[in-house]
């Protein structure tokens, strides 16, 4: 990972110009478009990474890039996902949290599809950063392209070989031979069978979804290729189509989850393969199997899959045309008939039929059919051959000139590797052999006399000289000088691409040499089996074919092996039957004692030896796992670093003999400081040799500055330090994105650093410059020999001595996985930290666990014991609880669960994983910043100063703790354990004492707010908490003391940590007092904040219901709506009010009258006034009076200018503008008092310019005195209205801030239960006056009727209501009185019309006259009322105080009142949502009852008032005047001449008869042709015709004409003495003939001349004589019982 400066992505550059086509837009708008001339390189990951603490969600589509490289830097699952976050969501929430919806939505959040994402980052990025991006995406199990289209579709596309060169994964066959056996390989040179997907025409079914659910298995939900039912996956595609991307399903050895006994890889076309013809052409030469999808196929596909089988080894076909409904038709695929089949000529059974299945059964369907072509059908081949083929079909190929020169430069380098590297070791890099390591021991020899001051004897110095002139004859080798050659050239891109060939080939060395131990390792247990079997059963079984794969090396020397198939794993164990035993061997069958003793942890005690015993086995266990076998380390392989040591010794070992060396070797200090630059660390210590190369290092370090053009810059060193194997380099690659050594697989030892430049942002908040990260090396690897294993350990102190003493922060790596060397480890760690006493000085140490195994947590806790005792410092005492413990709590060690510890690409990455670095990450970056808060800062000089200091210490053994002593760190950590113990037992009593101390403190929470209460109480509680404190640790000093005289070993030591432990409690004790006086006050405060909380709260909810209230009453009263705008007011007066009333204590801070004071003199001099600061003096004073103004505010000659009127118009001008300004200055302050926020200076800024600003807009005639007096005013005034402000936040800022918080919440309550209160009172409402009000009228007025009918029967004297008869004489009496023509009109024309008018006017006059009407409807009103609220209450009753909808309730009410009685409850207004509403049930209740109330008292005040008659009658549901009539009006028969009513009383008469026939000439009829209106009666003209008829035929036919016309009517013929019995109508004819004739314009009857005669009285008496014979005729009771 280069360290010199990288560009930021998205940095604002000069931009490279595209040409306009739908790819750079997308390129455009993700913001890469400057970044396709200079492409991406892997340094600019330490900007977008490495130095961020936590993850950026994207806001706009250019932020897309750079989340997406961050997510997939640590891994996470969603790293492909396209969508920026949206403004209303939220950053710390999930993805899933802020899901949105398919649409035009969605498409804002996507901007574009993650396929084009990847794509434009793929094409935005150099040959290394795709390798780096690769590398991951497999980890991460997504797919990762191979073919790369092209920016420009003119050019063609690009094939990655380069990219997939570094990813290596392994397997597990599931052969049952090799069940425990793992295959490493890297993935671009391995054999293994290629299937390629891709898809013809257009398909319904999503083919990538297929094959993500294919290749995931049955316990996975990974999602390896992107499809449209992902996130952004329906957005169109436009960068990347013509994209092939390959994923690899490797086996784990468990048929139930492995998708594929074998390992294959799957490579995806995006797109329709007729479009893209190279990359179609490619797939079908180099795959093992090509798989179609393809829906209706038309002859132009037909021909494509013709050839397509011609160049396709095999060929599957996948059909996804729907179903035909005839199930009889056969289909081969879509409606093609069967020739095409015989046209391509496929097999039976590669065609598969998907039309109609869902993603997972076709999935599942195309795995068996895989599984059936395995292994026979499909030959293996590499994406090496495939990208020969690439070539072939007119493809680009990533791997140019440049990569295939370093290729052959390091095949040139590495010539001879492949005789052995232990020989290769010896030839091309003897100064890494003995004779450095006997220098190294020399030397060190040497500094240990002169420490003792001895004298070497003159032999031993004459050794020795021989011994440094035996390297002077040194050359350098052939391969070294290739090396150092190729690294000099100016190329810096072919530098690079050498550096990768390096590590790829001899990665791809060792590999095969792991290899050919772990065959032989499986042919040595096969032959122990066989042979126990031959010993117990007599016989030798047949051995079982297993198989196992190739793995082929990238060398060139192995092109003659086989790589295309698999090979037998007995041929395997014959080729190296013969050979000598591995060390790996032997160590495998040391540590083959798996599962031979039951490893329980709950077990209350363990000896020492069960310990052991434990360690071993745990040890054992871990022998079927990965690392395993990956740790059993050969002694000669080779590394990278290797040839980086040896270069490193060939500058020291020249810089040491007179004559120096060549030009080259003196430059490759600078050549080291540049590979620096470019991310390749140098060694610190060779651990293997015992030797710090202090000249080469200082050198390089000279050289680094010099590069980086800058004298002096500030550096901090942060080192990883774990057991071998343990992770160390794999956490820096996590923490920073940095390629350090990686040496667990090899026996290598040293000590590694890399400079990393610290971005500008965050240089002064980390206090450096550079970062050096230190990497730890071999530390407590397994040693078989016993001297060796001695040796070992020492190099081991050494190594973490010095890399101890060189950090800032030390960050120990703690796995399980190092079994003893775990326990080897801590030793070696805690001795280091001890060592540190000698400098007085110890780095902040961080703990990182790799797994959750218990042997793990509890070195890991172990550790974080030891190193938080050590880092006591004395001249930290007194800062924060957080500085001084430095190290995590015991329960907070993180764990980062690693990719490296998955033995395969099938198993995922744990979920933790990403968290878990970042979390670790920001522990880091915290103890940085406290190194940089708390030291001193230091260069690269002091750097290696330190380390030289340390080098010569170590060298010189000059420590009290010897470098091979263990029993001194096993010491130690028991008593740090011992002192955990007395320390936890020590802070449980103070949290017990704490405990009682809160109750007290609570118990007078009543008079919290009373000043007395704490001062006293408090007092005594802190001096308790002190005597506790003391007592607590005395008795650990004693038990310490104690624990230190009983063991000789501590004795002798005590020394050594004596000071750090009394330094340690010396902190515990004050830090203990510190936490227990501040949570005294904590508890004090709290109680004194809930009270005052308390308070506050009951205030508001009082005022708030207040403010209810009153608010529902005026919505009712004014029926108008309240907005929310309104209810905000509302609601913010109440808030205000609330908070003025509320007591704050008074603030312990310092008066802002000094700070007040200082703002003021600013302004004054910067104003040039500064000979008025002897003003300033009076600002502190309390200012009661008003501001003044004088004469002295004026100048001479303004005064003298307004002389006349003594200055007075001026001073009212002045004072005028005075009071304005103090006027804003009061505005001003009590705006910022509503702020829940402490006083800012800006505060009193504000205030000046103001004033100034006032004094600009109105210019009077005034001297600057006035601007000071009125500013020292102001100031005086803020000092105690600002002072109030500043009280109130410094004391209670914590329960103004929570007050602040909820007042949100508060005014959405208050504006919620306004609304439910509100909408249950318009419900209530419109059911009372919908339901409820009509229901009330109706029963009132229902019977009303009825009523009033027969008071006017029981109260009539005049008998007209008897009957019909009765009343038609009463109406003629009537007309007769009155005498008027119009009144006889309307009886003769509209008889029932007259009537009911009639009976409506007497009804009117009788409600007039009524006097018991109004309590009759107030006691009917009380009657439904009362049933109403009982009705209410009833339905109520058992109901909860919870939610529930009210139509439920109302239901329940109508019902009620339905079965009480006679009432009709209407429920079609029930369906109305106004009566659906959710509200508690009793409020709703109370809310009914209160408007029943307010119904009856308002129907009472309105029957009280005078209401009219007519008006009654209207509300009445049956009028009495309908009833009256009803009963008078007879059987409502006309007589068919005249028209007169019938008389007859009978119920059920036939026939119909009347004695008032009435002369025809009253309705019209004329006599003849004269015109004249007739005077003839009904009867008369039955006489007259009766008289006709005895005279002549003619008139008797028509007399019995007549009767027969009128059948229903008896009209008899008029009697000669009937005179005066008609004398009503006669006189009626009479008086009115001329009036009638004019109505009628007709003329005048002819009347008689008796008819004139007729006075009124005679008629009167007429009609009377007929009344009374109608009494006599009928019988009047039994009219009346019939109606």
């Amino acid at each position: 990972m280069p360290v010199k400066g990288s560009r930021r992505l998205g940095s604002q550059k000069k931009k490279k110009l595209l040409t306009e086509n739908t790819q750079s837009e997308v390129l455009m708008k993700l913001g890469l478009e400057e970044y396709q001339d200079t492409p991406l390189d892997p340094a600019s990951m330490l900007d977008i990474s490495s130095w961020s603490e936590e993850l950026q969600p994207p806001l706009r589509p250019k932020d897309l890039p750079r989340a997406f490289l961050q997510s997939l830097w640590l891994l996470r699952p969603e790293a492909r996902s396209p969508r920026c976050l949206t403004p209303n969501e939220d950053a710390s929430r999930s993805p899933a949290e802020n899901h949105t919806t398919e649409g035009h939505k969605g498409e804002s959040c996507c901007p574009v599809n993650p396929l084009d994402l990847l794509a434009g980052v793929y094409m935005s990025a150099d040959s290394f950063l795709r390798q780096e991006i690769a590398v991951r995406m497999v980890r991460c199990q997504f797919a990762v392209p191979l073919v790369l289209p092209s920016v420009n579709p003119e050019q063609p596309s690009v094939f990655l070989l380069w990219s997939l060169r570094s990813v290596v994964s392994h397997w597990r066959p599931q052969s049952t031979a090799q069940r425990q056996l793992f295959s490493e390989v890297d993935l671009a040179s391995t054999c293994m069978p290629l299937v390629s997907c891709v898809r013809i025409g257009h398909c319904g079914t999503s083919k990538s979804k297929v094959l993500s659910h294919m290749m995931a298995g049955a316990h996975s939900r990974s999602e390896m290729f992107l499809h449209r039912g992902m996130e952004g996956g329906q957005i169109p595609r436009k960068l990347c189509n013509g994209l092939v991307e390959v994923g690899w399903c490797l086996p784990s050895g468990d048929p139930e989850s492995d998708v594929f006994p074998e390992p294959v890889v799957i490579s995806n076309l995006r797109g329709d393969a007729s479009t893209h013809d190279k990359c179609l052409r490619l797939l079908c030469r180099a795959s093992s199997a090509v798989v179609v999808f393809c829906g209706t196929l038309k002859e132009k596909e037909k021909d494509l899959l013709s050839l397509m089988k011609g160049m396709a080894r095999t060929l599957v076909l996948v059909d996804l045309t729907p179903p035909l409904e005839d199930e009889g038709v056969k289909r081969v695929v879509g409606f093609v008939s069967r020739s095409v089949e015989e046209e391509v000529g496929l097999p039976m059974g590669s065609v598969l039929s998907g039309g109609g299945l869902s993603e997972e059964e076709l999935a599942h369907k195309l795995r068996r059919t895989l599984n059936h072509l395995l292994p026979s059908e499909m030959k293996p081949v590499s994406l090496e051959d495939a990208a020969n083929v690439a070539v072939e079909a007119g493809l680009c190929l990533d791997e140019g000139s440049q990569c295939k020169d370093a290729m052959a430069r390091a095949g040139e380098v590495l010539q001879g590797l492949e005789e052995g590297s232990a020989q290769y070791r010896e030839t091309q890099l003897p100064l890494q052999g003995e004779l450095w390591a006997k220098l190294a021991a020399q030397e060190k020899e040497e500094c240990q006399q002169k420490r003792a001051g001895e004298r070497t004897h003159p032999q031993l110095q004459k050794i020795r000289s021989s011994s440094r002139l035996e390297p002077s004859s040194y050359r350098m080798t052939n391969a070294m000088k290739a090396f150092t050659d190729t690294l000099f050239t100016s190329d810096k891109v072919e530098r690079l691409y050498f550096l990768s060939w390096m590590k790829l080939r001899l990665q791809a060395m060792q590999r095969r040499q792991i290899d050919h131990n772990i065959q032989a390792l499986q042919n040595d247990e096969t032959k122990q089996e066989h042979d126990s079997e031959n010993s117990a059963n007599g016989n030798v079984d047949d051995e079982d074919e297993v198989h196992h794969f190739h793995l082929t090396s990238i060398d060139e020397e192995m092109e003659d092996e086989p790589q295309d198939q698999f090979v037998s794993e007995q041929q395997r164990f014959e080729e190296i039957q013969n050979s000598d035993p591995h060390p790996y061997i032997v160590v495998h069958q040391l540590m083959s004692l798996e599962n031979t003793v039951d490893l329980n942890c709950d077990e209350p005690e363990i000896q020492p030896e069960e310990r052991n015993l434990m360690s071993d086995v745990s040890d054992a266990t871990q022998t079927t796992d990965l690392d395993s076998w990956h740790s059993e380390l050969d002694p000669s392989s080779l590394g990278l670093e290797h040839f980086l040591r040896e270069m490193g010794l060939i500058f020291e070992l020249k810089h040491t003999i007179q004559g120096s060396g060549s030009h080259n070797v003196l430059r490759l200090p600078s050549l080291a400081a540049d590979l620096l630059l470019y991310g390749v660390p140098v060694e610190i210590m060779d651990g293997d040799a015992s030797n710090v190369p202090t000249k080469w290092l200082a050198a390089v370090l000279e050289e680094f500055s010099r590069h980086m053009a800058r004298k002096r810059f500030r550096v901090r060193v942060l080192a990883s330090v774990g057991v071998h194997h343990g992770g160390n380099s794999d956490l820096l690659l996590a923490l920073f994105g940095v390629n350090v050594p990686e040496l667990k697989r090899r026996f290598t030892k040293g000590i590694y650093m890399l400079p990393l430049s610290v971005p500008e942002d965050i240089r002064k908040e980390l206090a450096c410059d550079f970062l050096i990260l230190v990497n730890v090396e071999g530390l407590c690897s397994p040693q078989l020999d016993t001297e060796k294993a001695s040796l070992s350990l020492i190099r081991d102190n050494e190594m973490a001595t010095v890399a101890t003493r060189i950090s800032d922060v030390l960050v120990h790596n703690v796995d399980s996985c190092g079994g003893n060397g775990l326990q080897s480890y801590l030793n070696v760690a805690v001795n280091a930290l001890l060592r540190m006493e000698v400098y007085g000085l110890t780095p902040i140490c961080q703990l990182v666990k790799q797994d959750e195994d218990l042997n793990s947590q509890l070195h890991a806790l172990q550790l974080g014991r030891v190193a938080r005792i050590l880092q006591t410092e004395p001249e930290n005492a007194g800062t924060g609880t957080n500085d001084r413990r430095s190290t995590q709590a015991e329960g907070s060690i993180p764990c980062v669960m690693g990719p490296w510890q998955k033995a395969c690409l099938s198993a995922p990455v744990d979920e933790g994983y990403s968290e878990a670095v970042l979390e670790v990450k920001q522990n880091v970056f915290a103890a940085l910043k406290r190194c940089g808060a708390k030291s001193k800062d230091r260069g690269l000089a002091e750097f290696m100063g330190h380390l030289t200091a340390v080098w010569e210490d170590v060298k010189a053994q000059s420590f009290p703790i010897g470098l091979q002593n263990t029993e001194v760190a096993e010491a130690f950590c028991m008593l740090c354990t011992e002192l955990s113990q007395w320390e936890n037992e020590f802070l449980g009593n103070m949290e017990g004492w704490f405990s009682s101390a809160a109750t007290r403190l609570s118990d007078s929470k009543a008079r919290a707010l009373e000043s007395g209460i704490s001062s006293d109480l408090l007092g005594t509680l802190k001096d308790e908490a002190m005597e506790e404190v003391q007592t607590g640790v005395h008795k650990m000093e004693s038990q310490v003391k104690s624990y230190l005289m009983k063991d000789d070993l501590h004795k002798t030591y005590i020394e050594t940590y004596s000071s750090n432990l009394i330094n340690h409690l010396a902190q515990l004790k004050e830090q203990t007092t510190a936490d227990m006086i501040g949570r005294l006050e904590s508890a004090k405060d709290n109680i004194y904040s809930s009270t005052q909380l308390e308070n506050f709260q009951a205030m508001l909810e009082q005022e708030l219901e207040f403010k209810h209230n009153k608010l529902t009453e005026a919505s009712k009263s004014n029926n108008i709506l309240f907005e929310d705008a309104q209810l905000e007011e509302e609601f913010e007066e109440v808030w205000n009010n609330a908070l003025s009333n509320m007591t704050f204590r008074r603030s312990k801070t310092n008066d802002i009258c000094a700070r007040v004071t200082e703002i003021l003199r600013a302004n004054l001099i910067n104003r040039k006034l500064q000979k008025h600061l002897g003003k300033l003096e009076d600002i502190a004073e309390k200012k009661d009076s008003d501001f003044v103004v004088n004469d002295d505010h004026f100048g001479y000659r303004s005064r003298m200018k307004h002389i006349g009127d003594n200055n007075r118009q001026q001073i009212i001008e002045a004072h005028q503008l005075a009071c304005t300004i103090i006027t804003d200055y009061n505005q001003y302050v009590a705006k910022k008092s509503r702020l829940l926020a402490d006083f800012s200076d800006s505060y009193i800024e504000d205030v000046l310019k103001n004033v100034e600003k006032a004094l600009t807009a109105n210019p009077i005639e005034i001297k600057s005195v006035f601007e000071v007096d009125l500013k020292v005013y102001l100031c005086s005034s803020a000092c105690q209205d600002f002072q109030e402000i500043h009280d109130r936040y410094a004391k209670d800022a914590d329960l103004l801030t929570f007050i602040d918080g909820s007042k949100t919440r508060y005014q959405a309550e208050f504006i919620y239960q306004f609304r439910k209160r509100d909408q249950c009172q318009r419900t209530s409402q419109a059911f009372t006056t919908m339901s409820l009000k009509p229901i009330a009228l109706a029963y009132i007025h229902r019977p009303l009727g009825t009523l009033l009918m027969e008071e006017m029967i029981d109260q009539d004297k005049t008998g007209q209501y008897l009957s019909p008869w009765d009343f038609n004489c009463t109406l003629l009496e009537e007309l007769l009185a009155e005498d008027n023509i119009e009144s006889y009109l309307a009886y003769l024309h509209s008889f029932d019309a007259f009537c009911l008018e009639r009976i409506q006017e007497r009804v009117v006059v009788h409600l007039s006259a009524s006097q018991g009407l109004v309590n009759w409807r107030q006691r009917r009103l009380g009657e439904i009322i009362g049933r109403m609220a009982a009705a209410v209450s009833q339905a109520a009753e058992g109901v909860s105080g919870g939610l529930s909808d009210t139509t439920l309730l109302l239901e329940k009410v109508c019902l009620t009142l339905e079965l009480d009685g006679d009432i009709e409850v209407p429920r079609d207004t029930l369906d109305s949502p106004l009566f659906s509403i959710t509200i508690e049930w009793d409020r709703f209740v109370s809310c009914l009852l209160e408007t029943l109330a307010e119904l009856r008292l308002a129907l009472a005040q309105e029957f009280s008032k005078n209401t009219e008659a007519s008006d009654l009658l209207r509300l009445l549901p049956l009028k009495p005047q309908d009833g009256l009539l009803h009963r008078v009006r007879g059987c409502g028969e006309r007589c068919p001449l005249c028209k007169a009513p019938c008389g007859v009383l009978d119920a059920g008469h036939r026939v119909h008869r009347t004695r008032l026939h009435r002369p025809r000439g009253l309705l019209s009829h004329a006599c003849g042709l004269s015109r004249s209106l007739s005077h003839m009666s009904c009867p008369a003209e039955v006489a007259r015709d009766n008289l006709s008829a005895n005279r002549d035929a003619e008139s008797k036919a028509l007399a019995r004409d007549h009767h027969a016309v009128h059948p229903d009517w008896s009209i008899p013929p008029e009697e000669p003495a009937s005179q005066t019995l008609d004398a009503y109508w006669r006189y009626v004819m009479a008086r009115f003939n001329e009036r009638f004739a004019e109505e009628y314009e007709q003329k005048p009857a002819n009347l008689p001349e008796e008819w004139k005669k007729i006075t009124q009285e005679e008629a009167l008496e007429s009609l009377k004589e007929i009344r009374e014979k109608a009494f006599r005729l009928y019988d009047t009771k039994q009219w009346l019982g019939a109606h």
